[in-house]
């Protein structure tokens, strides 16, 4: 059933979306033409790349606990390093976007909700290395494979949190004067999403982007990002189906614009 309702999203998704012709938004219409439709290839790409590599071929059994599964008690499931970086990771043409919008948007503070294994967090910091990146992750033993992983670069502004969101997000939005750039991948439940949004809130500002993952990966969370987008604060929104980025520009008329990627 999941399969199904997901396959008939995606075909909506593909036959309704547009392309960056016919934009009436400047500011949108500048974001695709020169940061989400840059497909060219990067030097830094590569070395992130090989990184992945390396987990797809890593046998080693981890426990992976699972905060995020729809219930108050913790799922463990023992896993193999490689299947989690087959199954979990974010794919590199996601990743390689999340950098470029890093890159264009040039924040003084990242927060990652959901570091998995690492490559993304690499992505991120590599994108504005002197900016200090926040990752949060509920399972000790994913994100001990992540320190390795950062350990493999000479990047050394990543601050890696490991537990329950609910008790690590707070504490590091109320250590920032202001959010610059949020990327939400993590316990894709509906509450639990809106729940980090209206966090967020107090802190965001005229150039703030927040990044909600999988919007189309249950009901919940095509409700949830139904909510993100009438609010009142939200000015644009950009659905790329498989990400959704949430924009607060004064002045801008509200607009949501469903992109193809």
């Amino acid at each position: 059933m999941f399969n199904l309702r997901f396959a008939k999203d995606y075909l909506l998704y593909r036959l309704k979306a547009k392309n960056r012709h016919g934009l009436h938004s400047p500011f949108v219409y500048q974001l695709i033409d020169k940061v989400i439709y840059d497909f060219r290839a990067k030097k830094v790409y590569t070395e992130i790349e090989s990184i992945r590599e390396g987990l797809l071929n890593d046998d080693r059994i981890i426990t992976v606990t699972d905060l995020g599964a729809g219930s108050h008690v913790n799922n463990e499931r023992q896993k193999r390093v490689g299947d989690i970086a087959k199954n979990a990771l974010k794919p590199p043409k996601l990743a390689q976007l999340l950098y470029r919008l890093v890159a264009d948007l040039q924040p003084t503070n990242i927060i990652e909700l959901g570091t998995c294994l690492g490559t993304t967090t690499l992505y991120l910091q590599k994108a504005a290395p002197n900016v200090k990146v926040y990752t949060l992750e509920g399972c000790p033993e994913t994100a001990s494979i992540a320190k390795e992983s950062f350990k493999k670069t000479n990047l050394n502004n990543i601050e890696l949190i490991t537990g329950n969101f609910d008790n690590t997000l707070p504490g590091v939005i109320a250590g920032l004067n202001q959010l610059d750039f949020v990327f939400v991948d993590g316990n894709h439940q509906k509450d639990a999403t809106l729940k980090y949004f209206e966090w967020c809130l107090p802190k965001v500002h005229e150039n703030t982007l927040l990044i909600f993952d999988d919007i189309y990966w249950s009901e919940g969370m095509k409700e949830a990002w139904a909510e993100i987008k009438a609010h009142p604060r939200v000015t644009v929104t950009i659905d790329l189906f498989w990400i959704g980025l949430v924009f607060f520009r004064s002045g801008q008329v509200k607009e949501d614009f469903l992109i193809r990627i």
